[in-house]
């Protein structure tokens, strides 16, 4: 893997624990609307603009809510919230939570080995999520978020990062969710030089989180090698992708639960029916939720009730058919309620960490049904990126997740707020 150190925008010592923000998509509008009023001063402000926004400042406005971004980033800029780290480094970020701790070196992966398959993808991604991330980079110049990659385990890279995280650490705080947050600079020339060569013995990454950024900066990436032309060397920002590598072991999976809008306008008994029909076996009424424990097995609110759902026990040869979501997507969601592509219908949304049962019985109400699954593991997702296959969108769900807001990479080479001014409404980007 081609993996280089990164100089970033990141939060002043004192100010990180007020600024590091939970990733962009783990909330509806709603839900950011309300994190953010709970915490004001949070990059969030930044990640999620529609939420940030007033109604005037909506999409269709003349400069849209992703100026309201833009502006966001030049406070936090201009006020020394964000401090410019202008030496070369790899970051390390340990998360701690619920007894587990895993361990990840920030850097910039290339988006060449994202193209060629070395950086491994496993999941579709929806194009409206994609383009959102893409006006995001194009209105703030840059990446804000990093993307998470599971590497096979290296020993010897594990001791280089213990070695590393002898040092005192950069920040070190409890998010509002209970993670224990750390981070170290590694700056020594030696250290980063090591570390920059051990990962070109890493043969494969894979993504576990953040299709759609990385997706998104593949596709600005293009469009900004074009525009560069006869100027373009491979070596400018663009050509990278922030992201946080972990090794695979120490990744967790939670499961990703899918609500569906409507049951396509079936009774109750003509639900059961049709599902059975699909050689899904049902389990009887019941009040208490249903969180399958092993694989195979899926929880189904429906009615005003919980059922345990079978899947059928054969499954195909291919990994990423063979996977419960797909099975589920195939027989239960496209068989029998009608949702065809789960990337582009409006009546299927996601669940992601195990969610609270009221939260599932809330989103399915009284004409929906909501299913819960067993999460899907490490060792699926890298079979299925290994096949070159593809899994349904939103198929896993990695906890804790990286904040959003630590580390800020600086990826367009136009003038912008981070060159120290601040661009006014409806003034275009000159090429600096």
């Amino acid at each position: 893997m081609h993996v280089e150190p990164i100089t970033c925008y990141r939060p002043r010592p004192e100010a990180a624990a007020t600024l590091a923000s939970p990733p962009y998509d783990v909330f509806d509008r709603a839900g950011a609307e309300a994190y953010l009023a709970a915490h004001p001063g949070s990059f969030l402000s930044v990640e999620r603009p529609d939420a940030a926004s007033s109604p005037a400042a909506g999409p269709d406005a003349p400069d849209g809510v992703y100026q309201v971004a833009h502006d966001r980033l030049a406070d936090l800029v201009n006020g020394g919230s964000l401090l410019r780290d202008g030496t070369p480094c790899f970051y390390l970020y340990r998360l701690e939570a619920d007894g587990r701790s895993q361990t990840g070196v920030v850097a910039a992966c290339s988006l060449d080995d994202y193209s060629n398959g070395i950086i491994r993808r496993h999941e579709l991604t929806r194009p409206q999520k994609e383009d959102d991330r893409i006006r995001h980079i194009e209105a703030t110049g840059c990446q804000t978020a990093p993307v998470v990659l599971a590497y096979p385990d290296n020993p010897v890279l594990d001791a280089l990062v213990e070695a590393a995280k002898t040092a005192e650490p950069l920040y070190d705080f409890v998010d509002a969710d209970g993670v224990r947050q750390t981070v170290w600079r590694v700056a020594r020339p030696a250290a980063v030089e090591s570390l920059r060569l051990m990962f070109e013995h890493v043969p494969c990454a894979y993504v576990a989180d953040g299709h759609h950024r990385a997706a998104a900066a593949a596709r600005v990436c293009r469009r900004m090698r074009t525009e560069g032309g006869e100027r373009h060397t491979g070596d400018e920002a663009y050509n990278y992708l922030l992201c946080a590598l972990f090794p695979a072991s120490r990744l967790h999976a939670d499961p990703y639960d899918r609500v569906v809008a409507d049951v396509a306008g079936m009774t109750e008994d003509e639900l059961v029916a049709a599902l059975e029909a699909q050689g899904v076996s049902v389990g009887p009424r019941g009040e208490r939720p249903v969180r399958p424990s092993r694989r195979g097995a899926v929880g189904m609110y429906a009615f005003g009730a919980w059922r345990e759902l079978g899947l059928p026990d054969e499954r195909p040869d291919d990994p990423a058919d063979a996977l419960d979501v797909s099975v589920l997507q195939d027989r239960v969601l496209a068989g029998v309620l009608g949702v065809g592509d789960p990337r582009e219908d409006p009546r299927l949304s996601f669940v992601g960490g195990a969610a609270e049962a009221g939260e599932l019985e809330r989103r399915a109400g009284d004409r929906g049904v909501a299913f819960t699954l067993f999460p899907t593991s490490v060792a699926e997702l890298m079979a299925v990126a290994d096949a070159g296959r593809l899994m349904p969108p939103k198929s896993t769900w990695f906890a804790p997740k990286p904040s959003s807001g630590l580390f800020v990479r600086r990826v367009s080479n136009r003038e912008c707020v981070l060159d120290g001014r601040r661009r006014r409404r409806g003034e275009r980007d000159d090429e600096s």
